[in-house]
């Protein structure tokens, strides 16, 4: 009987206990799978959030909320600005590209986002639509791909909008002429009225950008403005999203705005950097947790081989008397020590993919972060060299004691 044969019977005559430390395995491996590809994911999506604009300027407050809700969408913004500010940005010779941002819109969840169609043109350079044309008049709406495909949108669609970020209940189903209606509205009853009059309508849809602005709706920056009627007196922005020309201009511009009348200048990357150390910060922890499941899945190899040795003293006793060497002994304990640990890699890696695979909308639509669940790294084969590293180390107890005794001794104990 060939090696490979005589260690999957082994395997196979001790189903439960074997089945038990596959599981245990693959759970830990699942575990770690996971874990990687959403960290890999949240630092790439992290530094793809905000493009080439390198400086955000908004009302006074936390630096990281500001960056936070302008280029990723989360969170609520500090407050408005003057207008004021946008021409300042843009007298500054060290500024190469800014453009003015409204929020506090949402419809159905998704952020209504006024911008200035420049934006995409000089983030993502000459993108065409999916579908439809880019937004020219106050109302016209571009849509975000997966905002698209999760309400099921099209060009030609309208729609009312809620104020705030947070839609509340009693939404109106979409008419059957294509034209969607939403009477979710927080606030007072003259305020609901205003945003439920102001329709959008749908332009065009964006290509999948692979980023936050996938989950947004873009219209012109003035649609806040006519929601509520404001005059040109009353007009605010919530953000200027700033291209400088130099590190030195960005440098500059910063030290001339910030702490200004209730204005703050913030660099996206500096924010984007405090975001991911808190990350790191949670991941040292999820790192603890990963070594106690390691250690509890080598346990398990551990006792499910010694539990093997107890049971096979005489088996192994008669290979040895039939001639088979110390060293083939060796081997059918090692390897039935690996054939279940690779047993268990396998399985946690298509579990570790598979919950990628389901977890990948949730944390897109909460924090527009796109995991890659079929993605293959370096840290995998470091995943699966370790799995192979602790369930070999394993094996070797019993092994070893296999090993060293006379094969009468094996036979009559």
């Amino acid at each position: 009987m060939s090696l490979f044969r005589l260690t999957l019977r082994n395997v196979l005559h001790r189903r439960f206990l074997s089945l038990l430390t596959v599981c245990a395995v693959a759970v830990t491996v699942a575990f770690i799978v996971l874990l990687t590809l959403s960290r890999d994911s949240v630092e790439q999506g992290a530094k793809q959030g905000y493009g080439p604009f390198d400086l955000v300027i908004g009302a006074a407050g936390s630096e990281t909320q500001l960056v936070l809700n302008t280029f990723y969408h989360i969170g609520a913004p500090n407050g408005n600005i003057p207008l004021a500010a946008l021409d300042q940005a843009r007298q500054d010779t060290s500024v190469a590209e800014a453009y003015a941002m409204t929020a506090g819109d949402n419809y159905r969840g998704y952020p209504i986002i006024g911008l200035e169609s420049g934006y995409f043109f000089t983030r993502y350079g000459d993108t065409r639509l999916q579908e439809g044309s880019m937004y020219a008049h106050t109302g016209e709406t571009i849509v975000g791909a997966y905002v698209a495909e999760s309400l099921g949108l099209k060009v030609g669609d309208t729609f009312s909008g809620a104020h705030g970020l947070v839609q509340v209940e009693g939404s109106e189903a979409e008419s059957a002429a294509g034209h969607v209606d939403d009477n979710a509205h927080a606030g007072e009853h003259g305020e609901e009225h205003a945003h439920d009059s102001f329709r959008y309508t749908v332009a065009g849809i964006l290509p999948k950008l692979h980023t936050p602005d996938d989950r947004a709706i873009f219209t012109t920056v003035d649609y806040a403005w006519a929601v509520h009627e404001l005059a040109p007196e009353d007009r605010e922005i919530t953000a200027v999203l700033v291209k400088p020309a130099s590190l030195l201009g960005a440098h500059d511009l910063k030290e001339a705005l910030d702490g200004s009348n209730g204005i703050q200048a913030a660099y996206s990357s500096q924010a984007v950097s405090d975001v991911l150390n808190a990350v790191d910060q949670g991941s040292r922890l999820l790192g603890m947790l990963t070594a106690i499941c390691v250690l509890l899945a080598g346990i398990s190899i551990l006792l499910s081989l010694i539990a093997a040795a107890g049971e096979r003293t005489k088996d192994v006793g008669l290979l040895r008397l039939l001639g088979k060497s110390r060293a083939y002994v060796w081997l059918t304990l090692t390897s039935e020590g690996l054939l279940v640990t690779v047993a268990g890699l396998i399985a946690g890696l298509l579990l570790g993919h598979l919950g990628a695979y389901l977890l990948k909308d949730a944390l897109f639509a909460q924090a527009g972060i796109q995991i890659q669940p079929y993605q293959w790294t370096a840290g995998h084969w470091l995943i699966a060299a370790g799995a192979v590293a602790i369930g070999l180390l394993s094996s070797l107890g019993p092994a070893f004691r296999m090993y060293r005794m006379h094969p009468l001794a094996l036979f009559k104990s």
